[in-house]
């Protein structure tokens, strides 16, 4: 009878077949194998780093935890509440965990995302995206329908208009944020008096439940610099918060002053005013956001990058260049610059094609061997994690758990 696999493999003649690199100390298992085991509700038990297919996603759960915990920490002592954006990780598994470390709910980019969200039992959602058309108003009803606390933003009065009357024709009472645009020029209304208005129309508007502000300053979020980061922000989010005052000043329901990024979240938490936090990247974290500075130095080190692609050294023969298995299709390229090589240490990556990336090795701290497995920290996280369909969960070398990306893509 033939020997399996893992039998070969373990085998003296395996052993000697092959370079010690590429035989991993424990596991063994392939692709087929591991997927048998999930599709029979087996767990991942037993499957190591060198046991995944290349390339994968892989979320270090230490890293992970601790940011989440930290940011958790952050919004209790400010006083505030915490609602991360899942746009970052797209991920349900990711969200309950958010909520499970103490947020309110979690913020989806797209009607997709929210569906999705809600599906695996989560609630609290807040759609920072105009939902416009017949068929995001209708998928925005349903959504309400299924989870009731949903909220949506509105920046325009004919918008709120047009979802009110689809509210009626449903029977149901839609809750609306008032969207202002501190900087951006993306969505949003003005801050200031353009703002209270469009408050006024939607507390008048009889389908329509006014909840607050959704004031988010995206480019304050990667300005370089911790000092130059926070007057950016307070010039940007002070009109915003005055129009939410005046709101409140006026007696609409305004209770929820919702912003803050992962670059200001230890800004805009002491602005007067602020009720809640959408920070997102802070869970993951990429090269991105390492490069804006933080307090005490160059490199924002406030929480640990958890996010990584696993790739494969698939071609070595050169000295100084090796080539691994992720290129443009493994990696979100929304940005000038690449991923960083996490381990091993001393390594430079750059693209070199669909499907290739190319290692310098100039630097490299110890050997870089054909069937070695490098781990490249993401660009931007936000889009890489959509280009996956699932994260292998990691603890040192041991793959715990297999999260699948169910809010991923568009539909």
């Amino acid at each position: 009878m033939q020997p399996t696999r893992r039998e070969w493999l373990r085998s003296g003649i395996g052993m000697a077949m092959a370079p010690t690199m590429m035989i991993p100390k424990a596991g063994a298992y392939s692709l087929a194998e591991i997927e048998s085991k999930l599709a029979q509700g087996a767990g991942i038990e037993g499957v190591v780093k060198a046991d995944l297919p290349t390339p994968s996603l892989m979320l270090d759960l230490d890293a992970f935890e601790a940011n989440v915990a930290r940011m958790a920490a952050h919004a209790e002592q400010a006083g505030l509440d915490l609602r991360p954006h899942a746009k970052t990780h797209k991920c349900s598994e990711v969200a309950k965990r958010q909520l499970g470390a103490g947020a309110l709910g979690v913020c989806a980019a797209t009607i997709r995302e929210g569906e999705a969200l809600a599906a695996a039992g989560v609630g609290g959602l807040l759609l920072t995206s105009e939902l416009v058309g017949p068929n995001k108003i209708h998928r925005l009803i349903r959504l309400t329908r299924k989870r009731p606390d949903t909220m949506s933003v509105v920046d325009h009065p004919l918008h709120a208009e047009q979802l009110n009357e689809a509210a009626g024709a449903a029977g149901v009472k839609l809750n609306a944020m008032v969207d202002i645009d501190p900087v951006g020029r993306r969505t949003g209304i003005a801050p200031g008096p353009r703002a209270v208005a469009l408050a006024e129309t939607i507390d008048r508007l009889p389908h329509l439940n006014l909840k607050g502000v959704h004031g988010y300053s995206g480019a304050s979020s990667h300005v370089k610099g911790f000092e130059n980061r926070k007057a950016h922000s307070e010039k940007y989010m002070t009109p915003v918060l005055e129009s939410f005052a005046a709101m409140r000043k006026k007696g609409m329901p305004a209770e929820i002053m919702s912003g803050a990024s992962t670059g200001t979240y230890n800004i805009d938490s002491e602005l007067d005013g602020m009720t809640e936090m959408q920070v997102g990247s802070y869970a993951l974290m990429d090269v991105d956001y390492s490069m804006i500075g933080g307090k005490s130095g160059e490199t924002y080190g406030d929480f640990q990058p958890a996010l990584f692609v696993l790739a494969t050294v698939i071609s070595k023969n050169h000295a100084d260049i090796a080539t691994v298995d992720a290129g443009l299709k493994a990696f979100a390229t929304d940005r000038d610059f690449g991923p960083r090589v996490a381990r091993p240490a001393g390594l430079e990556y750059a693209f070199r094609g669909d499907e290739h990336g190319q290692l310098e090795l100039a630097g490299a701290a110890r050997e870089v061997k054909l069937g070695d497995k490098i781990e490249l920290v993401v660009p931007h996280c936000d889009p890489n994690a959509n280009l996956y369909d699932r994260m292998y969960c990691v603890r040192g070398e041991r793959v715990r758990q297999v999260w699948k990306i169910d809010a991923r893509g568009h539909v």
